[in-house]
């Protein structure tokens, strides 16, 4: 029976609102919840790069243009992104930690928004999502990337998880497809309410 659930589709559909969206319901019904998303940083009408930002309200860089390594650290690129592995780990592993800790009856909630390119250079995090998949009584709410090019390990796992559910995002934030291999038909398409979602999670 599936325990996670996993949005994923095309960039800019809404993957990271509905994530947030979902939040804010959880933590309105009194569901514990941590985790972290992405958010793009634009500097005159242009992206130059992605932050981190904790459920917490702490932010640090993901990702610049034209950002150089340390000295004597490999460089981390996606695209015109360097990637930040310092500042990501930094924010992102106690987080991921605090979840893997969850030792009660209670279910918590743990946001990973999102599993991707610039994410998985890093080793550490590879090891804490793949233990907090694990821990009893924490749920991942999270995102992957739609398949392209050279297969994500990681992501892969992911989706071949008995214990997983993978969403498709076709065009709405509110619209999901449930089965990823009905998504061009406009009849598969369910929304999930407010109230749908402590349902639908836990």
């Amino acid at each position: 029976m599936a325990r996670h659930v996993f949005l994923t589709g095309s960039p800019g559909v809404g993957k990271t609102t509905l994530i947030q969206k979902a939040s804010d319901v959880l933590k309105s019904s009194g569901v514990p919840v941590d985790g972290f998303y992405t958010e793009e940083v634009r500097q005159g009408g242009r992206r130059i790069g992605f932050d981190v930002v904790t459920l917490s309200g702490t932010r640090g860089p993901l990702s610049r243009v034209g950002l150089q390594p340390p000295p004597g650290k490999r460089e981390c690129r996606v695209g015109q992104y360097v990637v930040d592995l310092t500042s990501f780990e930094q924010l992102v592993l106690p987080v991921l930690r605090n979840a893997n800790s969850n030792s009660g009856p209670e279910q918590r909630v743990c946001i990973i928004d999102e599993i991707g390119k610039m994410e998985l250079f890093s080793q550490p995090f590879i090891q804490a999502v793949r233990q907090t998949l694990s821990v009893p009584g924490t749920i991942i709410l999270g995102t992957i990337p739609v398949p392209k090019g050279k297969p994500l390990a990681l992501v892969e796992e992911i989706r071949n998880r008995n214990d997983v559910k993978v969403l498709f995002i076709l065009w709405s934030p509110y619209c999901i497809i449930k089965d990823q291999r009905k998504f061009s038909s406009c009849g598969s398409q369910s929304t999930l309410t407010e109230s749908g979602w402590r349902q639908k999670l836990l």
